[in-house]
């Protein structure tokens, strides 16, 4: 429950950061906004020299942690919550899986041959924050198997974006830093069996396998969904031992997730939400191919692969999640705002991104 609180309260900073970006996008310091996130930022060590924009060090940086809180959350689900039995767990992800395909298939198909067609991820997305905080303003007239459901439901969708991010919009792959990135995780894992429990040297090591997988040209924010799920869920000691200790899995997300949701969140939106409205410059087919994609694909994507999940007797509706709350809980995952405005931003060229963020705006209001 503390999850679905933290992303609720987020979900309305993250609203008043993307708005403020807007309009400061739109406003006579927009030059001086857009210069800020481009200032260059890093170290050199003698000819070694890492340096980044402002906005890619939280696009790729900060944006590692998000997706590690977001991999804990769905570890905890899996092994304690919503998702710890097959058929519970059939159901979220299949909704999922719809949730992705229909909207890329819809996107592709009215993009087919046209510049935009690379940004068939971008309406994959949703984003859990906004999901959860809509659903929080309906209070009490809500079912907590709705807010369970969505909250799985979103979280399955960003760890399916990232791996949409890992395999489609990777650069060219350089294998040795991916095979020391492998090394680096298993050392990881033997750590863990061999009983070391200091956090600090997990970090760390997870901060060197985070600049060997960006070395090898996948997306390094990779790095936080494979860390995230390698997190034990069982307690490092026994319950009998001691019944108030964390897991790890619980003791990370407890110290992360507050960031994450009210600093590294509205800052993503922040660095990422500006849309300068130039309207010669937009190329309105793009726009509507994800307008499109999220408010029709989304729901039927959701609602055709949760009754074939059903049908085939694969999976089950939890007690008191109507088709009515369903229906309804699919329209509000057309909502992919972050995670949507995360992918455009490697999707789509320069010359296309303002018309991607339109149709990410206006499919999310």
């Amino acid at each position: 429950m503390r999850f679905l609180q933290i992303e609720s309260a987020s979900g309305l900073l993250l609203l008043f950061f993307a708005l403020a970006a807007f309009m400061l996008s739109n406003s006579p310091w927009a030059q001086a906004f857009e210069l800020a996130w481009n200032t260059q930022v890093g170290l050199q060590v003698g000819t070694l020299e890492f340096t980044r924009s402002f906005r890619e060090w939280i696009n790729d940086g900060l944006m590692t942690l998000f997706f590690f809180v977001v991999a804990l959350e769905l570890k905890r689900q899996l092994v304690f919550g919503a998702l710890n039995t097959p058929r519970m767990a059939a159901l979220s992800i299949s909704a999922a899986l719809g949730g992705m395909i229909i909207p890329a298939l819809i996107y592709l198909v009215m993009q087919s041959g046209e510049p935009g067609e690379n940004g068939w991820g971008t309406v994959m997305a949703t984003d859990t924050a906004f999901v959860i905080g809509c659903l929080a303003l309906l209070g009490t007239r809500i079912p907590k198997s709705l807010r369970v459901f969505m909250l799985s439901l979103a979280i399955i969708d960003d760890i399916g974006a990232i791996l949409v991010v890992a395999i489609g919009y990777s650069s060219h792959i350089v294998w040795w830093p991916l095979m020391a990135a492998t090394l680096g995780l298993m050392i990881i894992r033997a750590m863990a069996k061999l009983g070391f429990r200091s956090f600090s040297l997990f970090f760390l090591m997870g901060g060197l396998i985070w600049l060997a997988v960006d070395a090898s040209g996948i997306h390094a924010t990779v790095t936080g969904v494979i860390l995230g799920l390698m997190t034990p869920a069982r307690r490092w000691v026994a319950e009998t031992a001691a019944r108030e200790t964390l897991s790890p899995v619980e003791r990370l997300e407890f110290i992360l997730h507050p960031w994450v949701g009210f600093f590294i969140m509205p800052l993503f939106a922040f660095a990422n939400a500006g849309l300068p409205i130039v309207i010669n410059d937009l190329d309105y087919s793009v726009a509507l191919a994800v307008i499109a994609s999220f408010v029709l694909g989304k729901p039927l994507g959701i609602l055709l692969f949760s009754w074939l999940t059903e049908r085939l007797h694969i999976g089950t509706r939890p007690p008191g999640l109507s088709w009515r709350l369903l229906t309804g809980g699919s329209l509000l995952a057309g909502i992919g705002f972050t995670m949507s405005l995360f992918i455009a931003d490697m999707a789509f060229s320069e010359s296309l991104i303002g018309s991607a963020k339109l149709g990410i705006f206006l499919a999310s209001i």
